[in-house]
């Protein structure tokens, strides 16, 4: 989770506004489909229904404030359940959640600084019996990241190497593929609070007073390719693999639900894309976004491949859309290769970027459908 300025979301990002948003009104206490309006504001966050019953739940947000706002719906132990970033000043979307029954604070976080206003709901009730296709699906995924996690760490370890050695060259080159496989799993690496500021926070997003605790992969790429130097930078690539094995460390608790972290993980891969890689944000000093780019949207199509069997049954068209837009995404990041990843962003013109930009937008609207799809 980062937070995303209203000017960073204009222009070719403004994509996730757009794929984010629909129409909708908050009168009530449930529209005509059933969804539970919320209304947040820059201070507020007033949830027009708090007992609810388990199972599926549209949740109707209607951003009516002038910052960038942020949902989430936590666990009474404080841990995220389902979030959805980036909804913008004046748009609302439907975000679709699978609730068990429990205690529940839903948060608007204006700014999408992880705090704000707040309030407590009661789910009751049991949810109907699964699909057992979708338990496997979930399987399947949670061995999917495990594996990525390993990749991670490997290929760190031995950009890691580079860094303490002072081989800036080596390092530049090993940079980018040691955060393919972060990047390919990352909403599942944000459930983790606490490790992702410390291995991918950007400077852009610090505060002053954060900048002397700054640590992880955007420090060393800073390192590299504006310093051309890593010496004396030993000590934050040893930092970067304990905090990937804390990580690693907490896996075998997880649990993930298809609906909450899978399609709803392959919607949040591709607003990364959208808010800092069509941008050219997430890689300002190496240029390399285009290979987080393509992780991002391997890590959504791989969540939509495993929940595909399920969706083709359920809604085909959407399955076909799918199929469609992550094609013609996948043909225009071709264009771009260079050896074995890509060329700089910095090389590629505004005309190019808003042909991603405007591919990106039009798969994101058929993948907003998918935690709906999974759901029903």
């Amino acid at each position: 989770m980062r937070p995303v300025s209203v000017l960073a979301l204009t222009g070719a990002a403004a994509v996730s506004l757009s794929l984010l948003s629909a129409c909708g009104g908050d009168g009530g206490k449930a529209d005509a489909a059933g969804a539970v309006p919320v209304t947040a504001t820059d201070d507020t966050c007033e949830v027009a229904k708090t007992d609810l019953s388990a199972g599926k739940t549209t949740f109707k947000v209607a951003n009516k404030g002038s910052k960038v706002n942020e949902f989430e719906v936590l666990k009474s132990d404080g841990k995220i359940l389902a979030e959805r970033e980036n909804i913008g000043p004046g748009t609302t979307v439907d975000f679709v959640v699978n609730l068990p029954a429990g205690q529940y604070r839903l948060l608007c976080s204006a700014g999408q600084t992880g705090k704000g206003p707040s309030q407590n709901i009661t789910v009751s009730g049991g949810s109907a019996s699964g699909d057992a296709r979708l338990g496997k699906a979930a399987a399947d995924y949670r061995a999917f990241v495990i594996v990525q996690l390993d990749d991670t760490i490997a290929k760190t370890r031995t950009f890691v190497d580079a860094v303490k050695a002072n081989d800036v060259e080596k390092a530049k080159e090993l940079y980018a593929p040691s955060r393919v496989g972060w990047e390919t799993i990352e909403p599942v690496a944000e459930k983790f609070g606490d490790i992702d500021p410390k291995v991918d926070a950007r400077e852009a997003d610090l505060k002053p007073e954060e900048k002397k605790d700054w640590s992880g992969w955007h420090l060393l790429e800073k390192a590299l390719w504006k310093d051309g130097s890593v010496k004396g930078k030993e000590k934050y690539g040893d930092q970067l693999l304990k905090d990937l094995d804390v990580l690693k460390s907490r896996l075998p608790g997880l649990t993930l639900d298809p609906v909450n972290d899978m399609a709803g993980g392959a919607k949040e891969l591709l607003d990364e894309v959208a808010t800092g890689k069509v941008t050219g944000e997430e890689e300002a000093f190496s240029h390399t976004d285009l290979v987080d780019f393509k992780a991002n949207v391997d890590g959504a199509k791989k969540i939509y491949e495993l929940l595909k069997p399920v969706v083709q049954e359920r809604d085909a068209q959407l399955a076909g859309d799918l199929d469609d837009n992550f094609a013609k995404v996948e043909a225009l990041l071709k264009k771009h290769e260079k050896g074995d990843g890509y060329v700089s962003y910095d090389k590629v013109g505004e005309g190019d970027r808003k042909e991603l930009a405007d591919a990106v937008n039009a798969l994101g609207e058929p993948l907003s459908k998918l935690a709906g799809a999974v759901a029903k």
